[in-house]
């Protein structure tokens, strides 16, 4: 079974519209706050090369999507 992790923020809208999405579809995931929790954002930031957009979901280690349906938050930087 495919590891799935949604990295994303409480205050974004589409975060929590992805998360109900991957719900729906009955899927496992670890979900990372990365407005709180730094560690989660640093790997966020390697995994993306940089980009700050959120959500960004990964399968397996593998970035598979930035945003949800062509939108995002932008997360500030510490």
């Amino acid at each position: 079974m495919n590891e799935v992790e949604l990295f994303g923020g409480s205050g974004c809208q589409y975060t929590s519209e992805l998360r109900e999405h991957l719900l729906w579809e009955g899927r496992d995931f670890i979900e990372h706050d990365v407005e709180t929790d730094q560690a989660a954002l640093r790997r966020m930031l390697e995994l993306t090369g940089g980009q700050r957009t959120i959500p960004v979901l990964v399968v397996d280690g593998e970035v598979t999507q930035i945003g949800w349906q062509g939108r995002g938050c932008i997360v500030s930087l510490p």
